[in-house]
């Protein structure tokens, strides 16, 4: 914030031209410091907007007044992405809605500040979902699932949130709205877009999109005509550096049919890391690994956790029937993945209460690990990282072999 901006006067602007509220008391103050991350940050003023029109009139004022602002949704990422030192901008206590659901086109359109499984559960009652689904769906919001990109085990199958998002409903640093979407004529929403791409064709195509996880910076690889000049996945993982988004038309898919959970059991995490390239080429439906730590974190909390097969490290793998197969594929993936896992410490659970309570030590863990089981700080981050499957098992035990020498501990899932 600028140091001519006097805050009781600023908030008292922000008041006199919105319907939502407005709160620069130390209690908020201290409360929206903070995130997921390592980081803290004391914004100046915290803002629940009730609709666009609020959202419109703040950006305006801190345009006028030189002051930043962070969209919030959750609060659950673990980079520092939902703190600032200016106004923070909470979309998930008004602008939280359902506004539509369209099973024949298979879409659902959402504010930003509507919870994940929310809009999974209406979904449910047509029979489709939304792919991605990161572990602190309980709580993130679309408007932070888009600004990080966020991904979660059945990114396997059904891709990122970038790989989900339709159209944005969008408000730039100038203060204009427009739709981000696709095709010809979707990048003259920002003039000079799509000559930046085209002087720059081979650096974005040999740089941008070299793995299915590579969703840090800015993907400019869904600008490329190849990829039909998509300015809605492009604004996807930009963190609200770019625009900020007031709406969002997302995609959704069928249910799978008869999802089987196979827990497989290896020494530690290095060791699952090296067998998922074989068992990618079943096609799961979830891959997800997790530690002994992790597990010991749940069960220090929660007193118990469910049977696991032996080792110090496990992968949960999901399989099922999608549309258009026959449920005994089912069955046929649960062989092979047995067969091709390197390890005799399977276990399989079909749907049900079983494989839903083990899902959870998944869930619990991401809560939870900001302390090993031994009491000392887990710093959030490290775990947070990705890189193409084949090496992640020698990326592993790198990042092991760098925590230990310096010291330090952090769960691994």
């Amino acid at each position: 914030m600028t140091a001519h901006v006097h805050v009781a006067t600023f908030a008292e602007q922000i008041k006199a031209r919105i319907s939502g509220e407005v709160d620069d008391s130390v209690r908020a103050r201290a409360e929206y410091s903070t995130d997921a991350s390592n980081y803290r940050v004391p914004p100046k003023i915290v803002v629940f907007p009730k609709d666009n029109d609020d959202v419109a009139a703040v950006l305006e004022i801190c345009r006028e007044q030189g002051v930043p602002f962070t969209s919030r949704g959750g609060g659950t990422s673990v980079a520092g992405n939902s703190i600032g030192t200016g106004v923070v901008l909470d979309f998930s206590r008004y602008m939280n809605k359902i506004l539509d659901i369209d099973p024949q086109a298979r879409t659902a359109r959402v504010q930003p500040g509507v919870i994940m499984s929310d809009l999974q559960r209406e979904a449910g009652k047509f029979g489709l979902r939304f792919g991605p689904d990161p572990s602190t769906m309980n709580r993130a919001t679309f408007g932070g699932m888009i600004g990080n990109n966020a991904c979660g085990p059945h990114a396997v199958a059904w891709g990122r949130t970038a790989d989900n998002v339709v159209e944005l409903e969008c408000l730039d640093g100038h203060g204009r709205a427009f739709t981000a979407g696709a095709g010809d004529g979707a990048l003259d929403a920002v003039p000079g877009l799509e000559d930046l791409v085209d002087r720059h064709l081979a650096e974005v195509r040999t740089n941008f999109g070299r793995f299915s996880r590579q969703v840090s910076g800015y993907s400019m690889e869904h600008l490329l005509p190849e990829h039909g000049r998509d300015l809605a996945k492009m604004l996807v993982g930009s963190e609200g550096t770019l625009v900020v988004i007031t709406e969002a038309t997302l995609r959704l898919v069928p249910q799978a049919q008869a999802p089987t959970l196979i827990v497989l059991g290896y020494p530690d995490m290095p060791a699952a890391a090296d067998a998922v390239p074989a068992l990618l080429e079943h096609a799961p439906l979830a891959v997800e690994g997790i530690d002994a730590e992790l597990v010991d974190v749940v069960r220090r909390s929660k007193g118990t956790v469910p049977e696991l097969p032996p080792g110090g490290g496990w992968l949960f793998i999901e399989v099922g029937a999608q549309e258009g197969e026959d449920i005994s594929v089912v069955g046929e993936r649960v062989e092979a993945i047995t067969r091709d896992a390197g390890t005799d410490a399977v276990m399989v659970r079909p749907p049900g209460p079983e494989a839903t309570e083990l899902w959870r030590i998944r869930a619990d863990g991401a809560g939870l690990g900001g302390r090993t089981p031994a009491g000392t700080p887990a710093w959030p981050g490290w775990e947070d990282s990705a890189v193409p499957p084949e090496k992640l098992g020698d990326y592993l035990r790198d990042l092991r072999g760098l925590m230990d020498r310096h010291e330090l501990d952090g769960l691994m899932y």
